[in-house]
């Protein structure tokens, strides 16, 4: 007996099949300028092996997934610093949200966001940013963009502070600095332990209402949100993180929503993990952007 999985529903962007496809991929295998180096950059090309490991039935719901994804394939950034990239990378991200509902950007690290968030196309006060992140990503650009500096560059251009809600946040993982900027510029700043006490719903009701005056949302997740323990394979997750199945409900929760027009996945750096823990984590989030897409339309 056949067991369908999530590779059935990987398509080549070119191909007849992919043309009315809900969801496109782009892989922005990125890993210049990393606060602690690694390879990020071999992240995308691991997502799609561990595909076929994911099945399409969903168990909880009695639903098998059938959304088609569209394969815009990698982005050609080797050797090419974060300022060089951005460029191509957003023009990328501009052709997948041009023709699907959802587009997957996949990291690389975190630099990835702030291209991602400009392949909209429009003016960045109607854009809302949510973070599922343990950092602010608040770091000066003086040096130079880095993965540690999205959200201030994103500030820098034009996002206003009121359009981004920013949850997860791990002790001992930020300075008193980013918290100060960010509550003083408008963010929504909800700690990991406020999403326990909350709950992964109600964090999520609150990110989306934070953002409820924009037009179109970015999600920004960086894998280092989830407690290390269950995905070893990111630099900068930290024991206590979000778990694992916290991260799958905000996920679906976010993707359900049709402003959301794009959701990236950075910050994965494969080598670290000599487990297959953090690809399968990854590919299910995959499964979870699905499931999301196809609540739309229910």
């Amino acid at each position: 007996m056949s067991w369908p999985n999530l590779a059935d529903l990987l398509v080549v962007a070119d191909d007849p099949e992919a043309i009315d496809a809900p969801v496109g991929l782009v892989g922005a295998p990125l890993a210049a300028g990393s606060v602690t180096p690694g390879r990020c950059d071999l992240a995308p090309a691991l997502l799609r092996a561990t595909l076929k490991r994911i099945g399409r039935y969903d168990i909880e719901e009695g639903r098998e997934l059938a959304s088609v994804i569209a394969d815009h394939g990698d982005v050609h950034i080797d050797g090419l610093t974060i300022e060089q990239a951005t460029g191509p990378i957003r023009n990328a991200c501009a052709g997948s949200v041009a023709r699907h509902s959802l587009t997957l950007l996949i990291g690389g690290n975190n630099a990835v966001t702030r291209p991602g968030v400009h392949a909209l196309g429009l003016p960045l006060d109607q854009i809302g940013l949510i973070t599922l992140d343990a950092h602010f990503d608040l770091r000066d650009t003086g040096d130079g963009l880095g993965n540690g500096n999205p959200v201030r560059a994103l500030r820098e251009d034009g996002l206003p502070g009121r359009n981004i809600a920013q949850i997860g946040l791990a002790p001992f993982a930020n300075s008193a600095a980013m918290h100060r900027d960010a509550i003083d510029g408008g963010h929504l700043v909800m700690t990991i332990g406020q999403v326990r006490q909350a709950g992964i719903g109600a964090a999520m009701v609150q990110a989306l209402a934070h953002v409820a005056h924009c037009a179109a949302i970015v999600v920004d997740c960086d894998i280092d949100v989830i407690d290390r323990a269950q995905f070893p394979g990111a630099p900068g997750a930290r024991p206590g993180g979000m778990s694992a199945s916290d991260f799958f409900a905000a996920t679906r929760l976010l993707a359900a929503d049709p402003r959301v027009r794009l959701i990236d996945l950075t910050e994965w750096d494969p080598p670290l993990d000599p487990t297959d823990l953090s690809a399968l984590v990854a590919a299910r989030w995959v499964a979870e952007c699905l499931a999301g897409v196809e609540r739309r339309a229910s």
